[in-house]
This record gives C-alpha cells, structure tokens and sequence, in this order.
C-alpha cells in the first residue's frame, strides 16, 4: 500500500512539473514522499465545456480500406499568462493520423482561465488526454 501512494503521489508531481528552465521560477519547491515536486497554487482552467468542445470538434481521421484506430494521444502543452495555447507536442501518440487530429484540437482550443502564482499570472505546462474511440 505505501508502494501504491508513492506512485500516485509521483503522478501527481509530475504533472506540475515544468520542463522549462525559464519557467521554474515561477513555481514553489515541495517534498512530497522524499520527491522533489513544483506546484502551482492555481492551475489554469478551460473557460469552456471542454468535453462539449472535444465533442464538438474531434474529426476521426478517415483511411478508406484501413481499420481504424481507438486509444488516447497525450499532448502537452504550454498554458500561457493571458490564457492562449503555445507548445504543443504528443507526448505519447497512437498514429493513424490521431497524433496530428490531437495536435490540431488542442492549438485551436479557446483561451483558458491562466495560472497563477502570488496571484499573478504565469505560464503553466499542462497535459491533456485526447481520446479517440469508435461508436
């Protein structure tokens, strides 16, 4: 059991985690089971459904002949301080075109609501799961 709280709390930091030197400062330190973690004491947020929006939105790629492909593409991405989308990257993709489908739905999102650290804005990375799943 203390084994599964590990995992889950390691999760959980590495989501806040910021890959990008410039934006470190802009977090604060924390030692969460002996792992070092950057948090975010306000994690930005959509100013919209975003299932209505995925719903809404979500073209399945077609390849006449082929099977087509189920799964999750993982993208991550940059919420930035006035709440626009920047860097925008498949982590983990199922292909079949459902990477760049992903990619395309996820840079035209609207604004989102941004982070903020001592109540200031500031850019947060942030990871999405994109699902693609046949009906």
């Amino acid at each position: 059991m203390p084994f599964m709280k590990f995992i889950v709390l390691s999760a959980a930091c590495l989501l806040f985690v910021s890959n990008a030197n410039a934006q470190k400062q802009h977090f604060k330190d924390s030692v969460i089971n002996g792992v070092n973690c950057h948090y975010i004491e306000q994690m930005p947020q959509p100013a919209f459904d975003i299932n209505d929006y995925m719903a809404k939105n979500l073209r399945y790629p077609k390849r006449p002949g082929k099977v087509c492909i189920e799964g999750k593409v993982i993208i991550r991405f940059v919420v930035s301080e006035d709440g626009s989308i920047s860097n925008c990257e498949v982590v983990r993709g199922i292909g079949g075109g459902c990477d760049e489908e992903a990619l395309r739905l996820v840079k035209n999102m609207p604004h989102w609501k941004p982070g903020k650290q001592d109540g200031k804005p500031v850019k947060v990375p942030y990871t999405l799961p994109v699902a693609f799943k046949l009906q």
